[in-house]
């Protein structure tokens, strides 16, 4: 039975492909990939109450991007997936919090798929664990289960295998958006089909070793995401440039890029000199989160 006295809150953390290498191709057209990927403390929130019916509403920064009425809005999709493996008939009211842009790079439709299979499991009293909830999610996108492990961690194949690493050396990230929505598809096959080989990776003792160590890596989908979405060059330029980034690079397909700072001080001065020049750019500072994010109720 749904828990009907709860109402359920959980936050849909930011996810950012720190590298992203494309292994190969499979005879299906799935792309087999290699990433590290971190999540920070920025995302969105969702929540999930007792309802008839299973509906969505949307409100904030970003909502206009969405039509919660939409048949393809992904957390519509991983509810109504949820319910059929389940075998259940039991409804919800949704509320999410669009705090990420839309077709960013940085996971936002994805995880908050996530965030509706474990709420709503937790609501509708399914005895479903993470692995479960991954495989119904990989029906969903390719970035869900990474999204519901929520951790730092390695994601490898076509998204399904994902391996837990150590929490990241502490650090500030900017975040960098120039409002342009970038479809994945397109940059796919903007890409030239050359493979990259599996990166090494082993954890890093602090800030400095982190950043060498990404160094030796790369995203193989930014010079085709930069095709697409030209303002994505630009937006690497002005992070490039800005005094402490260390790491300059696009997370995903974009097109949202990312810039690692050794500290937060300076991490927000490059966030108020870009927001100067770029008022009309999405650009905020956050960290990275070392634990997934709990559900919380009541």
């Amino acid at each position: 039975m749904p828990e009907n006295d709860h109402r359920i809150t959980l936050d849909a953390p930011a996810k950012i492909n720190l590298f992203l290498h494309v292994n190969g191709r499979r005879e299906d057209g799935y792309h087999l990939l290699d990433s590290l990927v971190g999540f920070t403390e920025l995302g969105d929130r969702l929540v999930a109450e007792p309802g008839d019916d299973l509906t969505l509403r949307i409100n904030g920064p970003f909502a206009s991007g969405l039509d919660g009425s939409d048949t393809d809005n992904l957390i519509l999709r991983a509810a109504r997936l949820l319910r059929d493996a389940s075998g259940i008939r039991a409804g919800a009211v949704l509320t999410l919090t669009k705090n990420l842009p839309v077709s960013s790079g940085i996971g936002g439709g994805s995880a908050d798929a996530a965030a509706a299979l474990r709420i709503l499991s937790r609501l509708w009293c399914l005895d479903l664990d993470d692995a479960r909830l991954s495989e119904i999610g990989l029906s969903v996108g390719a970035d869900v289960p990474v999204c519901i492990a929520g951790a730092s961690c390695r994601m490898t194949g076509i998204g399904e295998t994902v391996t837990p690493v150590d929490p990241f050396p502490p650090c500030a990230v900017v975040l960098v958006n120039g409002g342009e929505a970038v479809a994945t598809p397109s940059v796919f096959a903007a890409r030239e089909e050359i493979f990259s080989d599996s990166a090494a990776w082993s954890r890093p003792v602090g800030f400095d070793t982190f950043v060498a160590a990404l160094q030796d890596c790369a995203n193989d989908l930014s010079a085709a995401a930069c095709t697409v979405s030209p303002i994505i060059d630009d937006a690497l330029t002005e992070l490039t440039r800005s005094d402490g980034c260390a790491l300059a690079r696009l997370s995903g397909s974009g097109g949202t890029c990312f810039g690692l700072f050794a500290d937060s001080a300076t991490a927000e001065a490059a966030v108020a000199s870009i927001r100067a020049r770029h008022p009309d750019w999405w650009c905020t500072a956050t960290r990275f989160r070392e634990h997934r994010v709990e559900i919380q109720t009541g």
